[in-house]
């Protein structure tokens, strides 16, 4: 029994420590996070100076660029390209259900995108979270353009032109349509269109070229995400993995890479690949380019000499003969880490939800949690369903752990009779304990392997709650506002300290004084832990806890009765 009790009482430490040390980590990102938040979209009055770095010639494909001279500067990948400062004159409002933006004419980049369905905070309902945004103390932006021998935006970025600087997304309307132009020298026309959708987050953008010159008109597609690391990854327990910030692509041999910051600038990336994507990440949100699906496009990740952390693609050129008029493009997404919307978008983007190495528990688990919302509509309430569900699968197994527990209290009075008759013989003690098992029918490992069994489904669980958008700002009911956040009043973590106290009472005390006294201490201990967990686990606990108490208690009582064999 003690060496039982012994291994439980390390496995419930570890694990909670390792979720503790995670969930403190993220609150640290999130608040460094929430300090950045801007309260409107647009801050005119801070124009910035803005730098642009382009992709090299490198990263088209060799059959595009046969014969085709290389862009001036554009050979080094961290050329950097001042522009003007960015004025408001210069910048393009969008307004849609989903989304708010601002796109800076020269060179047609997002620089700012606000999502109103998401609150930057609960208490701030009129400030939406913003995702892409670029000032004195950000900067994360999307930027797109031609490079290559014709391409508009070589040292200098192309500057567009607007019918108008603010577009709204009508009421009756679905889509909403931005096209922003340019004109060359030569009579080539570019029109940058971005198409957006009523109720999403995936921007259509396409350029649409027509070549008016006497010439071949050729250049390549590049996209890219651009951002700093002002809100560093948290820093490593050596206990788990925090949520995640960085870089991630798809590849054919590897359907989920993850680039860290740190990995970007000791090894960047760049390989030729079949449609594909490329995001970065951050915990609830990303942001993705997908390019044509039917084409190879070169991936790339780096880091610039400024700083500036790069992940992008480049796309097979474009070529059109004078008097032809052609389109490319690519499909940009940023928004919430909707998996169910990112599965249809391309193949393998719903991975960005990373639930770790037990995926494969924690998908069909928040599967169950979203039918059981779709029935209830709370997630608190779907919460503790499928609390329910998981202790039903898990009752037999439960009950065998129970019993065994309940049998060693049974012969515990045997047991202190035997430590005291052979205290000073620790060999003949050990022998008759075992005489002792074997006679009684009891196992001292029979009540702890079926705990352990049950280990990764919390730990699943512990992920599903962590890295589920859809949590994020849900509330419960009373005083619970927000699951994805600690109980505000401590009441939570209060009634689960008090469940698992009466827990160890229907468990037999442990014979030896110190793991008595650790007994005695582990329920503050964890409360104590869980007053920072998210409510939503802490509900899950304590409902699990209540569950089991009762299962318990009843094969307890039967036990004693010698109603069950």
């Amino acid at each position: 029994m003690d060496l039982q009790r012994s291994l439980l009482i390390g496995a419930i430490v570890l694990l909670s420590f390792m979720l503790l040390t995670e969930w403190v980590a993220f609150k640290d990102e999130k608040s460094a996070a929430t300090e950045q938040q801007a309260t409107r979209l647009i801050n005119a009055d801070q124009p910035q100076a803005e730098t642009i770095e382009l992709p090299d010639t490198a990263d088209i494909p060799p059959a595009a660029t046969e014969d085709i001279p290389s862009v001036p500067g554009a050979a080094d990948q961290d050329n950097e390209v001042a522009s003007v400062p960015t004025a408001s004159s210069r910048l393009v409002e969008v307004f849609t259900d989903s989304l708010q933006l601002a796109i800076d004419l020269q060179g047609g980049d997002i620089i700012e995108l606000a999502l109103p369905r998401h609150l930057a905070e609960l208490d701030t309902p009129d400030v939406p979270f913003v995702l892409l945004e670029q000032n004195q103390t950000r900067t994360y932006i999307a930027q797109s353009g031609l490079i290559g021998p014709d391409g508009i935006d070589g040292q200098q970025r192309a500057t567009f032109t607007s019918a108008t600087s603010r577009y709204s997304m009508q009421e009756g309307e679905d889509t909403l349509v931005v096209d922003l132009l340019w004109e060359g020298d030569t009579g080539v026309k570019v029109t940058k269109r971005f198409t957006f959708t009523r109720g999403d987050y995936l921007i259509e953008i396409d350029y649409l070229v027509e070549n008016n010159s006497a010439e071949r008109w050729q250049a390549n597609l590049f996209g890219q995400i651009k951002r700093d690391s002002t809100v560093a990854p948290a820093g490593d327990s050596g206990m788990g993995i925090q949520p995640f910030l960085g870089a991630a692509i798809t590849q054919p041999d590897e359907r989920f890479t993850k680039f860290s910051f740190e990995d970007m600038r000791e090894e960047p990336f760049k390989e030729q690949l079949p449609g594909g994507w490329i995001a970065m990440l951050q915990h609830y949100f990303l942001s993705a380019w997908i390019p044509k699906a039917e084409q190879t496009h070169t991936y790339s990740t780096r880091v610039t000499s400024s700083g500036f952390n790069i992940a992008g693609f480049t796309s097979p050129a474009l070529v059109l003969d004078p008097g032809q008029s052609g389109k490319t493009g690519a499909a940009f997404y940023a928004g919430p880490k909707d998996q169910y919307r990112l599965a249809e978008i391309s193949p393998y983007l719903d991975l960005v939800v990373d639930y770790g190495w037990l995926w494969w528990i924690a998908q069909p688990l928040f599967w169950l949690l979203n039918k059981i919302f779709a029935l209830v509509g709370n997630w608190g309430v779907a919460i503790i369903l499928l609390t329910v569900v998981v202790k039903a699968a898990f009752f037999k197994l439960s009950a065998t752990s129970y019993r065994s527990m309940a049998r060693m209290r049974k012969v515990q009075p045997k047991m202190l009779e035997i430590r005291e008759e052979y205290a000073d013989d620790k060999q003949k003690q050990s022998q008759a304990m075992m005489e002792l098992y074997r006679k009684e029918k009891v196992n001292p490992m029979g009540g702890c392997l079926p705990i352990l069994v049950q280990m990764p489904v919390f730990i699943a669980l512990y992920w599903v709650l962590m890295e589920s958008v859809e949590l994020r700002h849900a509330p419960f009911m009373l005083w619970i506002d927000d699951l994805s956040v600690m109980d505000p009043y401590f009441v939570l973590p209060v009634l689960m300290g008090a469940s698992m106290w009466f827990m160890q009472k229907l468990n037999p005390p442990p014979t030896d004084p110190m793991q008595a006294k650790i007994m005695q201490w582990l329920p503050i201990v964890f409360t104590f832990f869980f007053l920072w967990f998210p409510s939503g686990l802490v509900l899950y606990w304590v409902v699990n806890n209540l569950l089991s108490m009762a299962q318990q208690y009843v094969i307890t009582r039967q036990i004693e009765k010698g109603e069950v064999a």
